[in-house]
This record gives structure tokens, C-alpha cells and sequence, in this order.
């Protein structure tokens, strides 16, 4: 994919890589099951792997923002597509973040090897502007539906 200025987080996920029920109780079980839906939509080609690869990545920093937010990220082989999937879990499980408090909202990035430095970075850069803003967080944590979430995600930070 080549990455132009106009990139839009929309490229990278659909209303299938949204699940805003989580059945996991912790990161582990959050991670692994956001990598099934990879997985099922065919765009990792070995779940094990890959969830191996955002363990790996988990170990080397904190993925966990604030707010409730977590974004961890693998960068694989078993990656077919740069994508994003996205999850809201039912309650605040535990995990590593900057403010010390649990996360509800896990923002899974599965980067190809091929893209892992330009796609990646660019990936980072559009949900850290997103991020950053405060009503956007809000809404994470409040849409109803996956197209609302959709509809949140393509949003131009930069607008």
C-alpha cells in the first residue's frame, strides 16, 4: 500500500475488525482475541504467531495511554495486511499504562513486515493525533455501534 497524505485510518480497518463487546478479562485474552478476528478475516495467516509477536513488543514498553486506551502493536511476518482492529471490553481489565489505571478500549495495530517503518509510523501518527484529543477519547468509550466506531476512526484529526 503506498502511503499518501490523504491516508486515512479508514484504509486500514473495517466494521468487521470492531468488536465493542470483549468477552477478555485480561490483556493476554484481549490481545489473543482481537488476533482471532485477524485471523478470521484473513488478514494474519498464523493467530499464534503473530500474538506472539505483539507479546514480544508488550514486553519492550508500555502500550497502555491513559484514559483507557491501549494500543499494542506487532510488526510480523505472519501479517498480510496492515490493518487495525479495535475492541472495548466489557469491564477494565489491567494493563500497563501511563496514568496506572486499567483499559477498556484496545487499539491493535498488525503491521506487515514490508511496511513496518513508513505504514506503521503513519498508523501511529493519525491515532496519536486522534488521541490527543479529548472529546475523541470520550467518544471511544460511548459509541454504540461498530459504524459509529468506524465513523470516529476515519475522522481527519486534522480537521
Amino acid at each position: 500500500m503506498t502511503i499518501s497524505e490523504n491516508f486515512s485510518i479508514a484504509d486500514v480497518i473495517n466494521k468487521d475488525l470492531i468488536n465493542l463487546e470483549l468477552n477478555a478479562s485480561n490483556k493476554q485474552e484481549a490481545i489473543l482475541e482481537l488476533t482471532q478476528m485477524l485471523y478470521k478475516k484473513g488478514i494474519v495467516t498464523n493467530a499464534k504467531d503473530f500474538s506472539n509477536d505483539v507479546f514480544y513488543r508488550e514486553n519492550e514498553g508500555m502500550t497502555g495511554l491513559g484514559q483507557g486506551v491501549a494500543i499494542p502493536h506487532g510488526k510480523s511476518d505472519s501479517v498480510i495486511k496492515t490493518s487495525l482492529v479495535v475492541g472495548r471490553t466489557q469491564e477494565p481489565i489491567e494493563w500497563e499504562s501511563l496514568d496506572e489505571k486499567p483499559v477498556t478500549i484496545i487499539i491493535l495495530f498488525a503491521v506487515k513486515n514490508t511496511d513496518a517503518n513508513t505504514m506503521h509510523i503513519k498508523l501511529l501518527q493519525k491515532v496519536a493525533m486522534l488521541l490527543a484529543d479529548e472529546a475523541f477519547i470520550e467518544q471511544l468509550h460511548t459509541v454504540n455501534s461498530k459504524e459509529d466506531m468506524l465513523t470516529l476512526l476515519a475522522k481527519d484529526p486534522t480537521a
